[in-house]
């Protein structure tokens, strides 16, 4: 038994057709998958229209490379037009085409009466817990266990450093063979710390302000491997794949952003990402991911610290205090 043939015309119908509904409902559901966010990331007008043309200019490539393939593209189209398919059929398509028309371009050129779209809030706290409104930064606040601590690694020249940058300074170390490791580091604070070593009178204000330079060192190595991408070296939220996002990073540069708020809550916001955020931030939600999944608290921390030096800013003191 002969298999029924599918004409040039249901097939470029069919392809429009396919498209169409994987580009409107495919990559919509596809996010859902993807970023496993309760909603479906839209897909922007111009994005449908791009798609959608270069689909049409391929198909039009397709019907028109041979005048077989043209004649059988044309061949339904001209019998429908001589009543082929029936004149009941030729009249009902032929009065609905400009119909369907008349109608899309009345409901686009209609005035309408729209409920004003809701702001997006930038720092959305409705679940932010009050417990963390008074959180300090450890890091940029060492106890005098740290620095007694420290002081006890200096003086042994066997500082610890975190795994992320520890490679990079043994590399360091073997290249240019320091007589201290703490060398690294060609600040003030550092260098005042390495001459009271060498004197054995080490005070502990010196320590402390040697330590947040460490701290300060290795938090900017974690921003670097795991924020800068989106961030930007200066952290304006210009980096390499800001333009990639609906919604770009905020610019933390910016006196409305990491200023306004308290340290508590970037800590918080930067554990939870972007699936962390109330009902209130939607429907742009954050893209950032919830750190506290792959980061420590100790390293989420110490890139705090490094987002406020970096944007030079300082975090909002809470009412409380």
């Amino acid at each position: 038994m002969k298999k029924p043939r599918v004409g040039s015309f249901l097939s470029v119908v069919l392809t429009l057709v396919v498209v169409y509904a994987l580009v409107k409902w495919g990559i919509p559901a596809l996010s859902r998958e993807v970023t496993t966010l309760p909603f479906p990331l839209p897909v922007p007008g111009t994005l449908m229209f791009f798609y959608m043309v270069l689909t049409i200019v391929a198909l039009f490539l397709f019907v028109t490379f041979s005048d077989e393939g043209l004649n059988d593209f044309l061949r339904p189209v001209k019998k429908f037009l001589r009543g082929g398919y029936t004149k009941s059929l030729r009249a009902v398509v032929l009065t609905a085409i400009p119909a369907l028309i008349g109608w899309q371009v009345y409901e686009i050129t209609v005035p309408k009466m729209e409920v004003p779209s809701s702001l997006r809030i930038q720092h959305p706290s409705s679940n932010f817990p009050k417990s963390f409104e008074a959180k300090k930064n450890p890091i940029a606040n060492p106890t005098e266990a740290d620095v007694d601590a420290f002081i006890e690694q200096a003086k042994a020249n066997e500082v610890d450093f975190i795994p992320q940058v520890r490679d990079d300074v043994e590399n360091w170390a073997e290249e240019v063979d320091p007589d201290h490791v703490l060398e690294l580091f060609p600040t003030a604070a550092m260098q005042k710390l390495l001459a009271q070593l060498q004197s054995g009178d080490v005070d502990k204000d010196t320590a402390r302000a040697a330590l947040l330079e460490k701290n300060l060192f290795e938090g900017r190595a974690l921003y670097a491997m795991n924020c800068r991408a989106c961030h930007g070296d200066s952290v304006a939220g210009d980096g390499p794949m800001a333009d990639g996002f609906k919604l770009r990073p905020i610019n933390f540069t910016d006196n409305g952003t990491i200023e306004t708020i308290v340290e508590g809550y970037t800590f918080w916001r930067v554990a939870n990402g972007g699936p962390g955020l109330p009902a209130e931030a939607t429907p742009w939600d954050s893209a950032m991911p919830e750190w506290k999944l792959s980061l420590t608290e100790a390293q989420r921390w110490q890139i705090i610290l490094a987002e406020y030096d970096l944007a030079q800013k300082t975090p909002r003191i809470p009412e409380s205090h």
